[in-house]
């Protein structure tokens, strides 16, 4: 037995009898696939308990947790990552990870863990493309004897949100039709009439060269989204199905949203009701009133809310502006005499050259292009791909010369290091109108006098524990090779890089450069991060994902407190199984000896590092 797992079943057992007196809630989660109907076309998909989605699951802080887990599909081997929980690694879920090697076809896996905190969280299938395919649920845990953690929190009712994204394609067709082409799925791109548009408001010589600069670089202004033609949903109902909440009249109600989607980042409202936000990743944070917020894959956000009108409509809109999840709020005592009413979409934002690391958003027609240095994105090599990014124009006269891979290793990422970071501030303004551009990823095009949340906005309720300085700084490149849709970190993809390695007990900051032109909701497992968002040391939130934005840098502290193997990776599904992934080593580190112990260890035999993830 290796020396990394040599204490794992002693320390397994110490930690089963420190919490011999504590309350065991026992679930049984039964996986399997059967036909589902979501749209009107029936097709196969993973359930859990005979349930697409999984079912909610619910603790109180102190629990024993024991979840037996049995598969019953057929030819996969599968998993359960317990999202944003803090636990021994082996009960983290992840197949090669702290000698976990997965649950095969038929075989059970029983989860054990001590329940540490409260909060909203989420479970989902860390095995190929599983939880595209429905393995995935909310988890709720409630504080010790289901008492608000502060007066603001105080809720007569209190109901999950669950955002999904559903597509009629399955996991590994989806993959591979983005290796087939990144662009597979790119059907909102620009079109003649939009560029006859753009020359009418800014003049032929500045629509040419801002065209000429996009398409030598072969990407989209409109490359929000990798994939299109999902169906959204909320607690796996589609809006035609309308899920609803029910209150009485002056009642409280807390509003549990997690974005359990593989690909998609929402920006969430309830027209005419405004928000109290009071968690953030499970999180408690002093309450912050807003109208909207953005809302990326695997993030959680707890709101309070007081219902005066007898109807609401809760709208969660991708940022593609491809369609809707939609839910209601109804009082229970009024009949329910409507239905969903079709909220009328926003601008979809069109990519700047800011998202894409040159200059300001608002420069983008008046820029000189031509002075600019284009050998730049090593990772994001666009110079092979055919981003036919005018479809309906003629190129034929156009300077369409190849540029050289960009290397963004060239430029002062350093200087981005002191960046405000409330750059999820959405644009105040009214609704653009339909000629009207409307450019810059953070652009959710909120009205004028609303308030949509900012990550600077976040703070935690609490004082945090450890406010040391950072000892070691971790930098964490971000980028991709998108003529073949690799996604990598460090530029490397997870089956050919090395692992992460922290000193136990460390304060480290973890540096997000992103290299890219797509905003990538980073995930650490196994230990919270605390972000840098203005904050004070003490006063920084809680984050188990962080939205790192086109071509920025966002930093967190962390203590490393948990001994184990932790994935750290991008929460969209096929950046994650396209190799945005690692493996973060928090140790006992000596000159001889690396131990992760004491953990406890599976039996059954460890697949290699990335087998459980790829999809080629």
């Amino acid at each position: 037995m290796s020396t990394v797992f040599k204490y794992l079943v002693l320390g397994s057992c110490l930690s089963i009898s420190a919490g011999a007196f504590a309350a065991v809630k026992e679930y049984q989660l039964n996986i399997d696939e059967q036909l589902i109907n979501v749209t009107g076309k029936p097709v196969k998909r993973i359930t859990v308990n005979g349930q697409f989605p999984a079912p909610q699951l619910e603790f109180e802080e102190g629990d024993e947790a024991v979840i037996r887990v049995k598969n019953h599909l057929k030819t996969q081997d599968s998993s359960i990552h317990w999202h944003g929980l803090l636990l021994p690694g082996l009960m983290d879920g992840v197949p090669g990870f702290n000698g976990f090697a997965g649950i095969r076809p038929n075989q059970e896996f029983v989860y054990k863990f001590k329940v540490r905190q409260s909060g909203t969280y989420w479970y989902h299938a860390h095995s190929k493309g599983q939880e595209q395919d429905g393995l995935y649920g909310s988890l709720v845990i409630y504080p010790k004897g289901k008492k608000p953690l502060a007066s603001h929190e105080q809720a007569e009712r209190d109901y999950v949100v669950m955002l999904s994204d559903f597509h009629e394609k399955t996991s590994a067709e989806l993959q591979k039709n983005l290796k087939i082409s990144a662009e597979y799925y790119q059907n909102q791109r620009e079109t003649l009439p939009d560029v006859w548009k753009q020359v009418k408001r800014d003049g032929l010589k500045a629509t040419w060269s801002d065209r000429k600069m996009w398409n030598q670089m072969r990407m989209l202004k409109t490359d929000l989204s990798d994939v299109t033609g999902y169906t959204f949903l909320v607690n796996g109902k589609t809006a035609e199905q309308n899920w609803t909440g029910v209150f009485k009249p002056n009642e409280k109600v807390r509003l549990r949203f997690i974005n359990a989607s593989a690909m998609s980042f929402f920006d969430v409202r309830i027209p005419n009701l405004s928000m109290t936000v009071v968690s953030a990743d499970g999180q408690a944070v002093k309450p912050v009133n807003v109208d909207e917020f953005r809302i990326g894959a695997a993030e959680t956000y707890d709101v309070i809310v007081q219902p005066k009108a007898a109807h609401y409509q809760i709208e969660a809109e991708s940022i593609d502006r491809s369609g809707f999840a939609v839910g209601t709020l109804h009082n229970e005592l009024s009949p329910l005499m409507q239905g969903i009413q079709r909220p009328r979409a926003r601008p979809r934002a069109l990519l700047s050259m800011a998202d894409m690391g040159h200059g300001s958003s608002t420069d983008h027609n008046t820029m000189d292009h031509s002075k600019m240095n284009h050998d730049a994105m090593p990772e994001m090599d666009h110079s092979k791909m055919n981003h036919e990014a005018m479809p309906e124009m003629d190129h034929s006269k156009m300077n369409h010369e190849a540029m050289p891979a960009m290397d963004h290793s060239k430029m002062n990422h350093e200087a981005m290091s002191a960046m405000d970071h409330s750059y999820m501030k959405h644009a105040s303004s009214e609704t653009a109108p339909s000629t009207a551009p409307v450019y810059g990823w953070a652009n959710a095009s909120t009205p004028k006098g609303d308030k949509a949340l900012q990550y600077s906005d976040l703070k935690a309720l609490n004082p945090q524990t450890d406010t040391r300085e950072a000892s070691s700084e971790l930098v964490i490149h971000l980028g991709g090779t998108m003529e073949r849709y690799i996604w990598t970190i460090n530029g490397k993809k997870f089956s050919d890089a090395e692992p992460l390695k922290v000193k136990y007990g460390e304060r480290i900051r973890i540096k997000f450069v992103n290299d890219s032109m797509m905003a990538h909701p980073m995930h650490l497992h196994g230990m919270f991060m605390q972000l840098e968002n203005g904050q004070s040391a003490s006063d920084m939130p809680n984050k188990h994902t962080i939205i790192v934005p086109p071509a920025q840098t966002v930093t967190a502290l962390l203590t490393a407190d948990e001994l184990g193997e932790w994935a750290i990776h991008c929460h969209l599904l096929y950046h994650m199984s396209a190799g945005m992934m690692s493996k973060l080593i928090v140790a006992n580190v000596s000159d001889a000896d690396v131990s992760i112990s004491p953990h406890a260890t599976q039996t059954t035999t460890t697949p290699g590092q990335g087998d459980a993830h790829a999809h080629h």
